[in-house]
């Protein structure tokens, strides 16, 4: 059984999905509908919610149980624990910003798709030898950027990218006009201002000129 058959959604789906992947640090559970409400509005389903704060897990549970139009899944999963908790809050995916082997059997064994981060080649050839072929490269623009994907895609070209980290709204087309990336993760979309501000309008704004962007 190949790991895509086995996932609820295979990678390759979840990144047909849009463009544009939101990554989100979302400190208050109270705070998650209405920012999920807002990207919703825009167009936008996938939603990556970083799992830096405390009430991470529990803002999953709250958007996967009172807003299943969502595909939430949980980012900066590092271990095999922290993918079993994620995948018990309601995670429909799970993003890492690196690799473990232990990390990548454990994604192997579950039943949520498991998007490994790599920046070297090294790492990229440790995920292809368990199976995985869609990949986050993290931190983009700290390592190299859209020249270091444009290499990467020579000796593998069937391996996909999301990459994230440095993107926003100015340089979002030139890693989409690569033939390996498929989608970017961006963490503009929803700020702490915002947030600390409750303007959820904002939030649907942002994201409205973000599909606008990579759509023309």
């Amino acid at each position: 059984m190949s790991l895509s058959n086995q996932w609820q959604i295979s990678p390759k789906e979840l990144f047909a999905m849009g463009k544009i992947i939101p990554v989100l640090v979302i400190k208050e559970v109270d705070d998650a509908l209405p920012i999920a409400e807002a990207i919703l509005a825009s167009g936008i389903k996938v939603l990556e919610v970083t799992l830096r704060t405390p009430a991470a897990l529990d803002v999953i549970k709250e958007i996967s149980t009172h807003l299943p139009q969502a595909v939430v899944g949980a980012g900066t999963i590092t271990n095999a624990e922290m993918l079993a908790k994620a995948r018990a809050a309601g995670s429909k995916f799970a993003i890492s910003p690196g690799l473990t082997k232990d990390l990548l059997k454990a994604g192997k064994a579950g039943d949520i798709a498991l998007i490994p981060g790599i920046s070297s080649i090294s790492e990229l050839m440790d995920g292809i030898d368990l199976g995985y072929d869609h990949l986050k490269f993290f931190p983009a623009e700290a390592s190299g950027g859209v020249k270091a994907i444009k290499s990467i895609g020579g000796p593998f070209p069937d391996v996909r990218f999301c990459p994230t980290g440095g993107i926003n709204i100015d340089n979002i087309n030139d890693y989409l006009a690569l033939p390996n990336v498929a989608c970017c993760g961006g963490s503009w979309l929803v700020t702490d201002k915002i947030v600390k501000q409750k303007n959820w309008s904002a939030i649907t704004t942002l994201c409205e000129q973000a599909l606008a962007k990579v759509s023309a």
